[in-house]
């Protein structure tokens, strides 16, 4: 298996965009989010499960799943929202576990917004945390989702604390900069840990 480099990062700090850098550079990237996705794409038995759960409500016009509309659904609602994890949590983590082993480049990126949450940390060589100030969580989070602040605060209130996580990287790449500058501030971070890696991938035994 590839040397595992976990990415994690609050709601609104940007590890798709870090992630996005890395896999200019060849890296392999396994997204937790794009495998939520993955195992209730329209036709798959845990979306059909859902479904029967939480009625229709829960669906697009063309039949598939309605991320906003169950994210209210589950937010409001501990039981039901304990009842979703259940379903869903085995077998994301047995899907990404099953994309994390198929990798044979030198090292891997294991992208996890609930990387300390879940801790999915202990499958990781290393850890990655893309750090920004809270309200630039907030900021950036509803302008992207057109969520309400008050969910995004949720949501935000729902992840380890900015502290907790600073605690659990052994790197930190900070993404508060202004636009005007932070591509290439951005792109020199990311090279620099990428070489990094690769030194680290070779020198495991």
């Amino acid at each position: 298996m590839s040397y595992i480099v976990g990415l994690t990062g609050g709601i609104g700090s940007g590890k798709s965009t870090v992630a996005n850098l890395f896999a200019e550079l060849g890296v392999p990237v396994v997204d937790a989010d794009i495998v939520a996705r993955q195992v209730v794409e329209k036709g798959s038995s845990l979306l059909t499960q859902i479904t029967a759960h939480f009625g229709t409500q829960v669906l697009t016009e063309t039949g598939e799943l309605n991320r906003a509309v169950l994210r209210n659904l589950i937010f409001h609602n501990e039981t039901e929202k304990n009842w979703l994890n259940a379903l869903l949590h085995p077998a994301i983590r047995e899907e990404m576990l099953a994309q994390l082993e198929r990798q044979t480049a030198p090292y891997v990126l294991f992208v996890v917004p609930l990387l300390i949450e879940n801790k999915l940390n202990t499958l990781c060589d290393r850890v990655l945390v893309i750090d920004v100030k809270p309200e630039t969580q907030l900021a950036r989070a509803s302008q992207r989702d057109k969520n309400n602040i008050q969910l995004i605060q949720q949501i935000i209130n729902a992840q380890v604390s900015r502290d907790t996580r600073l605690k659990y990287a052994d790197d930190i790449i900070n993404n508060d900069d202004e636009l005007v500058e932070k591509g290439n501030v951005l792109r020199q971070n990311v090279l620099k840990l990428h070489r990094t890696y690769l030194r680290l991938a070779k020198e495991k035994p």
